[in-house]
């Protein structure tokens, strides 16, 4: 008889394809069923060596789409997009919908396929231009076919020093659920996973807290990795994704999960 207060939910790596430390990292959870999935970044340089060793992990876990629209190369111009906050106040349609398109194509060469979800670093997904894109390029596809999308923020297992941060991204993702949904998708969520991560061993309680409080259904995001020179190039936030790397392929990990009643979501057989 099933556990009647059992949860499941989606544990997603966000950032596959960012550096070779955060990639094998990401693999390696994978292939050890501490993930339900993770989203590529595929605007790099390298993207196609990481593609082809995602392609070659063993597991059953869902591989989605991180779209990046800010402070990177932009892979359609080859120019620097703007930091998020100029992106919030001057975007244009038409340039967002490029590089969108260029990120899904390299996505699609590498696999063969739609990503099964796509949402967005620094969730640029919930923004009007995006909106736009998403509803117009999958418009074709019955809604079984399309890649489902990460859903709004909710302040039920948020930390308290991040929930100012959460209330910024719930209004950032104000009606995007319900209207998505209108368009045919799929949204998953609610998503949880915010925590400070400029402060040390941050990570390992706010994992408590999500294991004890994410509704069922949510998506955990999370941002494991291995520090190397090429992540320091291109990010501030370094020494805390080894903290993740290290809190879930502990060996307390599944059974913090099991004495919660708490299950990763996986692939579809």
């Amino acid at each position: 008889m099933a556990d009647p207060g059992a949860r499941s939910i989606w544990l997603i790596a966000d950032d596959y394809g960012f550096s070779p430390g955060v990639s094998e990292t990401i693999r390696t959870l994978l292939e050890t069923g501490r993930l339900s999935g993770t989203g590529c970044m595929t605007l790099f340089d390298d993207w196609r060596d990481h593609a082809r060793a995602l392609a070659a992990t063993d597991g059953r876990f869902v591989i989605g789409m991180h779209l990046t629209l800010t402070d990177f190369p932009a892979l359609s111009t080859g120019r620097t997009m703007p930091d998020l906050k100029r992106l919030l106040t001057d975007h244009d349609v038409e340039t967002i919908g490029m590089e969108a398109n260029a990120q899904l194509a390299r996505f699609r060469e590498s696999f063969g396929r739609d990503p099964d979800f796509i949402d967005g670093h620094q969730h640029v997904h919930f923004l009007p231009p995006v909106r736009q894109w998403l509803a117009g390029r999958f418009a074709d596809l019955p809604p079984e076919k399309r890649p489902w999308l990460r859903g709004a923020p909710t302040l039920r297992a948020a930390p308290a020093l991040v929930k100012a941060k959460v209330i910024v991204a719930r209004l950032l993702a104000r009606g995007f659920d319900a209207e998505m949904r209108r368009h045919g998708f799929v949204v998953e969520g609610p998503l949880c996973g915010f925590y400070d991560w400029r402060r040390p061993g941050a990570f390992a309680r706010a994992l408590d807290l999500f294991i004890d409080r994410a509704p069922d259904g949510s998506v955990v995001m999370c941002h494991p990795g291995t520090v190397d020179d090429v992540l320091r190039r291109r990010d501030v936030f370094t020494d805390a994704r080894n903290e993740e790397r290290d809190a879930l392929a502990s060996e307390d990990f599944p059974q913090r999960l099991e004495s919660a009643s708490l299950r990763l979501k996986r692939a579809a057989s």
